[in-house]
């Protein structure tokens, strides 16, 4: 009897451990669609840190995770483009910050889907550094945009995957009470279907992660998403 007593206040004592740490410090997330693609695939698991932002401010270049703000039940991952007073315009997918174009050079381009893709790395004026995608028809997304002025307590956030994000360009800036935490290190990987966000659940996210288990892509396991 003491022995299974000691067993229950031990388990106690892990799931509190747990969700103190799920609740303050650092959280699961997985990624359900191609937002964020080339940087995050879907079915990349990644860890957010809940923390960072109680003692720092969101930079331009984070990774954050986010409540929608049309509706704060779902969460959001894009990266911080523009920051509180910035002027942020977009010319044929082509970033302006302040007036000044952000650095774009084109890697390589691919058959996706039907589509030309076209990967290019931009460089943002802090020296940060990371790749997104395109399409060469002309007919996707909103390549086009402002220019508009990010108002105080605001970002303007944008996924990497250029023409296939729904994100500022479509309902405005973010708030800084709605981020999370900053997404910092891939933990797992695997070959999963996509899902809608209004999709994702708990349970959705335990199915996901079986089926990635079986499929595994071990080669982005301990991937970093900071600099």
């Amino acid at each position: 009897m003491a022995k299974k007593g000691k067993w229950i206040t031990e388990l106690i004592v892990v799931v509190m451990v747990v969700l103190l740490i799920r609740a303050f410090i650092a959280q699961a997330y997985n990624i359900p669609s191609g937002s964020m693609k080339p940087t995050l695939l879907v079915g990349d698991f990644i860890l957010v840190n809940k923390l960072v932002y109680r003692f720092s401010e969101p930079q331009r270049g984070d990774i954050v995770v986010f409540k929608y703000p049309i509706d704060p039940s779902i969460d959001f991952i894009k990266r911080i483009i523009g920051m509180p007073g910035d002027v942020i315009e977009i010319r044929n997918n082509q970033v302006f910050i302040n007036g000044q174009p952000v650095k774009t050079t084109r890697i390589e381009e691919a058959i996706e889907d039907g589509f030309t893709k076209i990967v290019g790395e931009e460089t943002l004026p802090e020296g940060v550094k990371y790749k997104v995608q395109f399409y060469e028809e002309a007919f996707f997304s909103r390549r086009d945009f402002g220019p508009v002025v990010v108002p105080p307590g605001h970002y303007f956030v944008m996924g990497d995957n250029r023409d296939n994000s729904e994100d500022s360009r479509y309902w405005g800036f973010l708030p800084r009470e709605n981020i999370v935490g900053k997404a910092f290190v891939i933990y797992f990987s695997g070959e999963v279907p996509p899902l809608q966000s209004t999709e994702v659940s708990f349970i959705t996210g335990i199915k996901q992660l079986f089926i990635a288990l079986m499929n595994p892509r071990f080669e982005r396991v301990g991937k970093p998403l900071i600099w």
